[in-house]
């Protein structure tokens, strides 16, 4: 066995971040789901939106985590910290009134959502053609 090739728990890594991933991608759309409906139907909807980022926003640390026991490239562990500190940005733009006018990081939260959903795909992306040329 070369050194580029991977071992078992290699691929056992990979498949947990690729799982990873694509639970992080249904995560976000449901959680654009949860603001289209506080935004179009109800607005008693924004707290399913505020409650549900607990449910995944360490995701994308167990996603590192992962990247390294997988031996993933250094960019797919830089794009999964940056993914972690995308929602860390998120949670700034959402209680950052005091600090930016409400206007400008309320205008800012969904930009950095779509950058967020723009970055998992293409991790996830990623991920899968690793897994499938081993």
């Amino acid at each position: 066995m070369t050194k580029d090739t991977p071992t078992n728990t290699n691929q056992i890594g990979r498949m947990i971040f690729l799982i990873l991933s694509i639970l992080f991608i249904m995560c976000l759309l449901t959680q654009v789901f949860f603001a289209g409906l506080a935004i179009f139907i109800n607005p008693s909807n924004w707290a399913n939106h505020t409650n549900f980022i607990h449910f995944f926003e360490w995701l994308p640390l167990l996603m590192l985590i992962t990247s390294f026991v997988g031996k993933l490239p250094v960019g797919m562990r830089w794009q999964s910290a940056g993914l972690f500190v995308l929602i860390f940005l998120m949670y700034f733009t959402a209680h950052s009134n005091t600090i930016v006018p409400i206007k400008y990081s309320a205008a800012a939260h969904p930009v950095i959502a779509m950058v967020l959903f723009i970055l998992s795909v293409n991790v996830t992306q990623r991920a899968a053609q690793m897994l499938r040329h081993k």
